[in-house]
């Protein structure tokens, strides 16, 4: 190992995280938790469901590839010529899972004895793809089975509608899983080309938290892609499609067998797409303090909405914000969803017309900073996220400090343009209605 990191530091946190630049270009990040008997590691590659259309430079022409193919990949992934991947880490006592987002492919694992073995069985698996035609077809029909299933689940449909409701073009409004037709036409020569796209070491970073040796863990990373024999590649150019502000469709009724209605309100951010790293993480962090002063559970609406009825503890609120898209979604489980959107809307235009008084400002302040400093005692939470927003461009651990810096007009200010009802849309699920 060169010996060469950076400390990233945070005293609000009391943190101290490694940084390892490894050749030809992955970043290893090591959160050493002195005491803790769990430890916890992810591989992700900035690799989603929305990266169907890319080229290599120097290349001039796009690859354009069907729905699905990351979620695809994810899956073969764990199968290669030496049978399971998931028996090898049961058989040193560690748990393994993976997952595909839209933006990103991640292969983890948890334990508390033999890491570095397991740390060795997920770099190798991750690095080693094996792809045929018939381990192909075989995955075409299991995958085919969990797109059908989903078809039924009523919150992964309220969620997609209410995505093609508010989107025209851009991928995001496509299921991850793809559809039966999209996998079909995945072939080997397509699951490699992506793989060797994706999952070239300068795409995915490693990060590592728990009772370890930042240099151990730096060493042992570095060594692994070293007997893989990695070579530089060209930048990856993503080609998104042009995303008009106005939305497909303002509201979407699906009947499912459900005990009661489903409801989804979204808002449209067309601003997300200017905007990357620090800028990127306010905005992310204002549209929180809108969302949690307007429906947290310490307000006088999400109390009376529950007292009535009308809501239960699952309702939510959340704002999503990637590099080209960003989306609001406030909703749930109600026993009327017309009248519960009537007084989200309502509330929605009141704050609007109001503002935010200082007390409350600082109150919601407080909450969140609190909130997020108590989600650092779990692994998987600092890991992910992590990783999540450095795919993004900025650092999981600056924001405390950008909390700190948002100032009580920007909130308004955003709500305004954020929570346009020009461009919100509706999905509901609805029991079928009796014949």
């Amino acid at each position: 190992m060169t010996g060469n990191y950076r400390l990233i530091e945070n005293r609000e946190l009391q943190e101290t995280l490694y940084h390892y630049r490894v050749h030809p270009g992955m970043d290893v990040y090591v959160l050493p938790r002195p005491g803790y008997q769990k430890k916890y590691a992810i591989f992700s590659t900035r690799f989603g469901s929305i990266d169907n259309r890319f080229r290599v430079e120097p290349e001039q022409e796009f690859t354009v590839l069907p729905d699905g193919v990351a979620h695809f990949l994810e899956h073969k992934l764990f199968e290669d010529e030496g049978g399971n991947v998931f028996d090898r880490f049961a058989a040193l006592g560690a748990s393994a899972n993976a997952f595909t987002s839209f933006t990103q492919t991640s292969y983890l694992f948890s334990c508390t004895d033999n890491f570095e073995e397991s740390l060795g069985q997920l770099l190798d698996f991750v690095q080693k793809p094996y792809f045929t035609e018939q381990t192909v077809q075989k995955e075409q029909g299991i995958i085919g089975q969990e797109i059908k299933m989903y078809e039924d689940h009523p919150h992964w449909r309220v969620f997609f509608n209410l995505l093609e409701g508010l989107y025209r073009q851009h991928p995001v409004r496509n299921d991850i899983a793809g559809t039966v037709e999209s996998i079909a036409r995945i072939t080997p020569d397509l699951l490699y080309r992506c793989y060797n796209t994706f999952y070239h070491p300068s795409n995915m970073a490693v990060f590592v938290v728990g009772d370890l040796d930042p240099g151990r863990i730096g060493c042992q990373v570095e060594e692994n892609l070293a007997a893989h024999k990695h070579k530089p590649m060209g930048a990856i150019v993503r080609q998104y499609p042009p995303e008009p502000a106005e939305i497909t469709k303002q509201r979407t009724v699906q009947e499912l067998v459900v005990s009661e209605p489903i409801i989804l309100l979204g808002f449209k951010d067309m601003v997300v797409g200017d905007l990357q790293g620090r800028d990127l993480m306010r905005r992310e962090i204002l549209m929180e303090l809108v969302l949690d002063i307007l429906f947290g559970s310490s307000e006088a609406l999400y109390n009376e909405l529950y007292r009535e009825d009308l809501i239960d503890e699952n309702f939510d609120s959340e704002y999503t914000a990637e590099i080209n898209y960003g989306y609001t979604m406030i909703g749930g489980e109600t026993k009327d969803p017309d009248q519960l959107y009537r007084r989200v809307m309502r509330a929605i235009a009141g704050f609007l017309k109001e503002g935010v008084s200082k007390e409350q400002f600082e109150r919601h302040r407080r909450k969140i900073l609190g909130g997020y400093i108590r989600r650092f005692n779990s692994l998987e939470f600092i890991a992910n996220n992590f990783l999540s927003f450095r795919f993004k461009g900025t650092d999981l651990f600056q924001l405390p400090s950008v909390l700190q810096e948002v100032r009580r007009e920007e909130v308004l200010a955003l709500a305004e343009e954020n929570l346009d009802p020009d461009r919100h849309a509706v999905s509901l699920i609805v029991p079928p209605k009796e014949s």
